[in-house]
This record gives structure tokens, sequence and C-alpha cells, in this order.
């Protein structure tokens, strides 16, 4: 697939993106017609009432979950649950790439120790 094949995708893709956000809109329009003015202002009381709820509980979780992560550096291996699993990862190494490859230029034999990886693709909202 060429380079403008490939912009044509990522074209359908945001119309498809696009026809999904209408669909929402639209229902969220109709729905709103249908709720009736006491409805509505019975729901926005237990989203008032429930925001404060789950803002303490996220707060909770989120600080919960950074010690965890701490004690799992410090344990220096995995932990399962019985629901979650605090998976340990090693950090990584990493080199002075542009250097090592001008070193390489004069030994060679560096190059048989290099490894490549599999290119990978994220989807971005373009800017």
């Amino acid at each position: 697939m060429n380079e403008i094949e490939i912009k044509q995708k990522l074209d359908q893709l945001a119309e498809f993106q696009s026809e999904r956000d209408v669909a929402m809109l639209e229902k969220q329009r109709l729905l709103d017609e249908v709720y009736s003015a006491e409805i509505k202002s019975r729901m926005a009381e237990i989203e008032a009432e429930f925001a404060g709820k789950t803002e303490a509980v996220n707060e909770n979780i989120a600080a919960l979950e950074a010690e965890i992560k701490q004690a799992i550096i410090t344990h220096g291996a995995s932990v399962k649950g019985s629901v979650f699993h605090a998976v340990f990862a090693k950090g990584r190494v990493s080199w002075d790439t542009k250097s090592l490859d001008g070193y390489a230029t004069a030994h060679p034999e560096l190059l048989a120790f290099r490894k490549e990886g599999e290119p990978s693709v994220s989807i971005r909202v373009a800017k």
C-alpha cells in the first residue's frame, strides 16, 4: 500500500469516527427530549452526589497504586493477587546509538551485536 492509499485509509478512519460521534450526539439529543425537567434535575443531583464519592475513591486508588508500584520495585519481582497482577519489569538499558554507530564504522565487528526491533504504529489526531 502506498502513501496515498494510506492517507485515504486514515481519512476513511476519520469519517467512520465522525459518523460514530454524530450518532452519539443524535442519541443524546433524543434522550434529552424524553427527559422531563424534573428528571434532568434529579439526574444532576445524582451526578453531583457521586462525583464527590468517586473523586475520593479515585484518589485512594491512585495512592494505593503508587504504593504498590514502589513496593514491587523494592521487592524486585512480580506479585499476583486474586484480581490484579503487579508485573515487575527491569529498567531498560539504553546506549548512545549515534555514537556507537560512529564507533562501529571503525569497528564493524561491533555490528554483530546490533539488533533492531520491529516497527510499531500509533494513530493520533493530526495537529
